[in-house]
């Protein structure tokens, strides 16, 4: 694809200082733990059980994880159907994209799942909506050659795919370029922890009002997303371009809450093969949104004050808007 850059042939320096970096991460990650709980004991960042928490009531203020957070593009047109390790990601970003398509991003920091995909190329604003994290990871399948010093410049740690390693695989009964799947445990040793996500989100008892929804639609020029309350399940079913969403096992994407975040969208500086312009989604400042928790919706304000913040979502009280516990997606949509 031309001005696109797969990371194939970058050279073994490139991949000396990703060992580098990644030999650095999990350092961290053992000395700010002390120690590693096994399954079935205690220790820093799990319950009595060994299991991970559940997300804590956590602001921007949260205390920093022993490691990054993995952000992994994914695709969502027709063809990239059922995608793989979107139902263990703890926050799935929607955000359109050229020809009025969209994309995915999963963000993962409580579980890693064996595989995500399928991976395709990051966007500018991708850039800006990852500096509310400490120096996440990016895994992504390309970007156009323009973006690329741009990502370089970013506080992150950028991961395009290099079929060179062991962490990138293609699946044979797949088309390119649908077809290239992430293992997300060969690029981290353990997920970061609840601590990590430093959204501004905030979780607990269900908010008073709000209004009674069974389905809410999202709307982009050539896709939609349906959220469809589940009483039986506590979650909202997800149904994209009409059909249901499912996981590679065939049962249904599900998140326990869903914001329909409404942004400003505008032109970026960047066009596509086929000269269709990548919208840049403006996640730093304010506006509207409706959180749908509990088979209601609640009309909330969000606000961003600068890139390395969370998001705050609040009440027309002006008191913050606790989110269920469990998956969030958060859908980006014109109209601020």
């Amino acid at each position: 694809m031309a001005g696109v850059r797969s990371g194939r042939g970058s050279g073994s320096s490139r991949r000396r200082r990703r060992v580098a970096l990644l030999t650095a991460a999990v350092a961290v990650s053992l000395a700010a733990a002390g120690c590693t709980a096994g399954p079935g004991t205690t220790g820093p960042g799990t319950e009595g059980d060994g299991r991970p928490p559940e997300p804590a009531e956590r602001t921007p203020s949260a205390v920093p994880a022993s490691g990054p957070v993995l952000a992994v593009k994914v695709d969502n047109v027709r063809d990239a159907r059922p995608q793989a390790g979107l139902e263990d990601a703890d926050v799935v970003y929607a955000e359109p994209v050229e020809a009025g398509l969209s994309r995915l991003m999963g963000i993962y920091a409580t579980k890693l799942p064996g595989s995500v995909g399928p991976v395709r190329s990051a966007r500018e604003s991708d850039l800006e909506l990852l500096r509310q994290f400490d120096r996440p990871v990016l895994a992504f399948s390309g970007a156009q050659s323009k973006l690329l010093p741009l990502i370089d410049k970013a506080p992150l740690r950028a991961e395009p795919a290099d079929e060179d390693s062991g962490a990138w695989v293609r699946e044979p009964d797949r088309r390119a370029p649908h077809n290239l799947y992430l293992r997300p445990g060969e690029l981290l040793r353990k997920p970061s922890g609840a601590a990590a996500l430093t959204t501004g989100f905030t979780y607990g008892k269900a908010p008073a009002g709000g209004r009674e929804e069974s389905s809410h639609t999202v709307r982009y020029p050539s896709a939609r997303f349906t959220f469809t309350w589940s009483g039986s399940r506590d979650r909202w079913l997800v149904s994209m371009d009409g059909s249901p969403a499912r996981t590679a096992d065939g049962d249904r994407l599900a998140p326990a809450t869903v914001v329909v975040q409404h942004v400003k969208v505008r032109e970026s500086d960047f066009r596509d093969f086929r000269g269709s312009n990548s919208p840049y989604v403006e996640s730093v400042g304010s506006g509207r949104a409706e959180v749908l928790r509990d088979g209601r919706a609640y009309d909330a304000t969000w606000k961003r004050g600068a890139a390395e913040d969370g998001t705050a979502f609040t009440s027309a009280d002006g008191e913050p808007l606790n989110f269920a516990r469990g998956q969030v997606w958060v859908v980006f949509t014109g109209g601020s």
